[in-house]
């Protein structure tokens, strides 16, 4: 038993400086969550500012807009999750009929690179693209249309952000179905073309079962992302005339901690995102754990 301990001495020095990093920058920071109890004074500090017990967790209940603001949030991050789910696995099920490799190689890289991008850059390119005198409103123009304010209205904005974020993240999404799809037998798809099977009856009664279970798990593991609409994405594109339909949880809380100064009541509603998308992680888990076989531990 010592022995073993020895040999595996090194893997442990291995996970040392990781470990170090998660104690600094994740669970010592978790002493601030105390601020959502206070009336956060900077001057007096974290140990002396004055206790206010849940009075801040009251007052977020009361607020009119939170309502609409926890709306946004849920109903964005649902958009991106269906939408990052089926977009995905039709074109990683187009890839794998393709029979050129050469171009499918070609097209994976292609659609795969701006998973790489920050939403800073792409903020940019899309609000020149959607401006008013942008590429789009020049093309509708060519219809006889008018321009359209496109990141200024509600019933736009939305559309943006969820169809901007399925085009940036759609070929990270692709690899994984591919990769899945590598996983079946190919006999399978030579006895059935044998038996003489369409590639349509190829593709339902073998390829779906085939990858049925790695669609189960990405759908559960994605439960935990619901309270998670994409803080960077939003921040960098969206303005003060689209808060009806844009404004989520973290900016929101953004807005209240740094720019109205409002350190307890934002970190307080922040740690209940938190609380909630904890258990949120911990139900995806259990059914991942059930109707994929998934386990981490």
């Amino acid at each position: 038993m010592l022995k073993n301990n020895n040999n595996q001495l090194h893997y442990h020095l291995m996970l040392l400086p990781g470990m170090v990093i998660v104690l600094l920058f994740s669970i010592l920071p978790m002493v601030g969550i105390v601020i959502a109890f206070q009336d956060f004074n900077p001057g007096r500090g974290l140990f002396q500012s004055e206790w206010v017990g849940y009075d801040n967790f009251r007052y977020m209940f009361e607020l009119p807009e939170i309502k609409q603001v926890l709306m946004n949030t849920v109903s964005i991050a649902i958009m991106k999750i269906i939408g990052n789910m089926i977009f995905p696995l039709m074109f990683a099920l187009m890839l794998h009929e393709t029979v050129f490799l050469r171009i499918k190689r070609w097209v994976q890289t292609i659609v795969y690179l701006p998973h790489f991008l920050s939403w800073v850059i792409l903020s940019g390119i899309l609000l020149e693209i959607f401006s008013y005198r942008g590429v789009v409103n020049q093309f509708i123009g060519w219809f006889g249309f008018e321009p359209i304010l496109f990141i200024s209205s509600n019933s736009w904005f939305r559309p943006i952000l969820v169809g901007s974020d399925i085009w940036k993240e759609f070929g990270f999404g692709t690899i994984i179905y591919l990769a899945a799809l590598t996983g079946i037998n190919p006999a399978l798809y030579e006895a059935a073309e044998l038996d003489g099977a369409s590639r349509w009856q190829r593709l339902r009664y073998i390829t779906m079962p085939g990858i049925t279970t790695t669609i189960i798990l990405l759908a559960t593991l994605s439960l935990g992302n619901v309270l998670n609409a994409g803080f960077d994405q939003i921040f960098n594109m969206y303005n003060a005339r689209v808060y009806d339909s844009a404004d989520i949880i973290d900016t929101y809380v953004f807005r209240a901690g740094i720019n109205n100064l409002q350190y307890g009541f934002a970190t307080a509603v922040g740690l209940l995102k938190s609380v909630v998308s904890f258990v949120l992680i911990i139900m995806s888990y259990v059914l991942a754990s059930r109707l994929a076989n998934y386990r981490i531990f």
